[in-house]
């Protein structure tokens, strides 16, 4: 076992293992957040006067577990060490504060991963926050993470897609709340007395998108009939080139929120509008990393084709159909890119069978592209309103809306006397159905796709195995 030495005090040095997970402080900060959060509120506090709630002394010696287990590990992590000091002092101020509504402003503005983007390195990050695709309460959560930041990528952001607040990383270990769906770890999750001026980091887990990915997509192309590739086929097989692809696809995704012809960004400002936009700017988001692909492909550039099919079969394969059918604005993106390439002849389902039209894939999927930027270009010169049925309108050239839409029918449907927001209500939860294509393949991936439900890259490598 590797060891370092890490300065336990004015007399002696003792040995401490590297990774954070293996220190027995881990297992007791683990445990004591896994206390705390079932006797946690909506809203993060504790009621002492709810049923079930604990005694006040079990909670206050709780949260001296973490803190204590926090101080343990701290020296490992000696990057950290202010955020490790202003998060000893926001839990110590939740318990002299009754438990109310936590606030962790200070130890949320003291963390700054981006700042020091080194491959490997590792974080330990505790934070009362929901979960993103996880869980919506503000509990207590606990996860160890490593940043992926090998120098290929780092000179891919200096030189050509620079995104200085991105953090690509990978899962040591955590708690319940990301024992979910959640892939991310986002600042505006954290519970906070008012957000800040500017986030200043957003990370992403591609060990967990590129393990999710390879299980439904090796699903899919079983279940589809679809004859990969032999190169394609060693990717999605491969969880180190999967876990590559998805950190770079994810860098140039989220650095396009803010690039290009934007009418507005509908994720950075918070604005009532149908799902459809949503999906659109994701699905554009996507496309843009599929479109650099292409170009560093031809740079030369290994991960660039990794990242074409990702894109194609995440959007294709598990989008449609994981999730609800209320507002799923990420499933209708994946529903448009089947249904775009299907119509323009580069996926064909016959006998029972997929088939890609592997040498125009890229060149069909980039027109799409190109439409919907051409979407956005002309969307600054319109009104909101008009932006909103142009957006409806090419969707619902590929795609069938509901019968019983009013959008569907136009402007005559709706009352235009009121104000945009109002009209967001005349929209169907699912205003576009799943084709039957999509019905069938739901049924059979189902279970598979629930199967990837807290998924890291050693769950991938075991089903693998």
């Amino acid at each position: 076992m590797t060891e370092i030495l890490v300065q336990a005090g004015a007399e002696e040095q003792i040995p401490s293992l590297i990774r954070v997970v293996e220190h027995p402080a881990w297992p007791v900060l683990k445990n004591a957040v896994e206390q705390i959060r079932p006797w946690q509120s909506t809203d993060g506090s504790i009621d002492f006067g709810a049923e079930g709630a604990p005694r006040r002394d079990d909670a206050v010696a709780a949260v001296e577990r973490v803190v204590g287990a926090v101080e343990q590990l701290s020296p490992l992590l000696p990057h950290d060490a202010a955020y490790h000091g202003a998060l000893v002092q926001d839990l110590r101020r939740w318990v002299e504060g009754g438990f109310e509504v936590p606030d962790f402003l200070d130890s949320l503005l003291a963390f700054n991963p981006a700042a020091n983007r080194a491959d490997g390195l590792q974080h330990l990050v505790v934070f009362p926050m929901y979960t993103q695709n996880g869980n919506p309460d503000r509990n207590l959560e606990a996860v160890v993470l490593r940043m992926v930041w090998p120098e290929w990528l780092a000179e891919l952001e200096r030189t050509r897609y620079d995104n200085p607040l991105f953090c690509g990383i990978t899962f040591e270990d955590f708690t319940s709340g990301y024992d979910t769906n959640s892939a991310v770890l986002f600042p505006e999750t954290i519970a906070v007395r008012q957000a800040p001026e500017r986030f200043s980091w957003g990370g992403i887990f591609c060990d967990r998108e590129a393990a999710r990915f390879r299980r439904v997509t090796d699903a899919a192309v079983d279940v589809l009939g679809l004859d990969l590739p032999e190169d394609i086929a060693a990717m999605v097989h491969d969880q180190k080139r999967c876990e590559e692809a998805f950190v770079l696809w994810d860098m140039v995704h989220d650095r396009t929120h803010s690039h290009g012809d934007l009418p507005f960004d509908p994720f950075m400002i918070k604005q009532r509008q149908p799902f459809w936009m949503y999906g659109l700017e994701e699905l554009r988001c996507d496309l843009t990393a599929f479109k650099e692909a292409v170009k560093l492909q031809a740079d030369g550039v290994p991960q660039a084709r990794d990242v074409q099919y990702a894109v194609l079969f995440d959007r294709m394969f598990r989008f449609p159909v994981t999730g609800d059918r209320v507002r799923n604005y990420d499933g209708l993106g994946g529903q448009l890119l089947f249904a775009y390439l299907h119509k323009h002849d580069v996926v064909r389902w016959t006998d029972n069978r997929l088939s890609i039209d592997w040498e125009r894939a890229p060149q069909v999927t980039n027109q799409l592209c190109a439409e919907i930027e051409k979407l956005y270009k002309d969307g600054i010169d319109r009104p909101k309103l008009v932006h909103w049925f142009a957006g409806y309108e090419l969707v619902a050239t590929y795609l069938a809306p509901h019968p019983g839409s009013r959008w569907a029918k136009g402007p005559d449907a709706l009352d235009l006397t009121q104000p945009p927001r109002r009209l967001v209500d005349d929209v169907l939860p699912d205003e576009f159905p799943l084709s039957m294509f999509y019905e069938a393949l739901s049924k059979k991936l189902k279970n598979v796709i629930a199967s990837t439900r807290g998924i890291t890259a050693d769950g991938a490598e075991r089903l693998a195995a």
